[in-house]
């Protein structure tokens, strides 16, 4: 059978996530649902859309989850297919060794990946990462600060995330409930 692909929302915090699954796996987070969204994941994709709840639903119920503070994990199967093979290494040494609540640096990650690139290219492959959030490169830091964050509004997604996970203290006017504010 073909491959194809399914899309699923998920109504969190962050506002509504989409999330594209096929037959592998979730292959693609992004932190807006819509028309823009679904065709950028159909083009880096290229495979046919379908109809399939029972292929969405243990992604939306994860994301449930997490954001209910009820799971830490991602208990979901991955589709690696839109990493090359230096973004997959870098990103699967994250995904495995960069629990919830932890930071860690850019240069740490290369290092524990053995990449051998710079620090500046390791937040390059965080910033091209298609499933955010669940390979959690808003866990990754700058030696000097935050560092960037591509996934929804910036760097105010990432410091949210960072203080829903504990990993920042929260400030006196967060509220887990709110999303970012911009």
């Amino acid at each position: 059978m073909t491959d194809t692909l399914a899309f699923a929302t998920a109504e969190t915090p962050l506002g509504p996530l989409l999330a594209a699954v096929t037959g592998d796996g979730v292959a693609w987070l992004d932190f807006r649902d819509g028309p823009d969204a679904r065709a950028r994941a159909v083009r880096a994709l290229r495979l046919p859309v379908v109809a399939d709840p029972a292929r969405t639903a243990p992604v939306t119920a994860a994301l449930a989850a997490y954001f209910a503070e009820e799971a830490r994990d991602f208990d979901v199967p991955l589709d690696w297919r839109l990493y090359s093979p230096l973004q997959r290494q870098v990103l699967e040494t994250l995904y495995t060794t960069v629990p919830y609540g932890a930071l860690t640096t850019y240069g740490e990650i290369g290092t524990r990946s053995g990449a051998g690139v710079p620090a500046q290219a390791i937040g390059q492959v965080m910033g091209s990462n298609p499933i955010p959030l669940i390979v959690p490169c808003h866990r990754v830091v700058s030696s000097t600060g935050l560092g960037g964050y591509s996934g929804g509004s910036g760097v105010e997604v990432k410091r949210w995330l960072l203080m829903f996970e504990g990993a920042l203290p929260a400030t006196l006017d967060w509220d887990p409930a709110e999303g970012p504010r911009s």
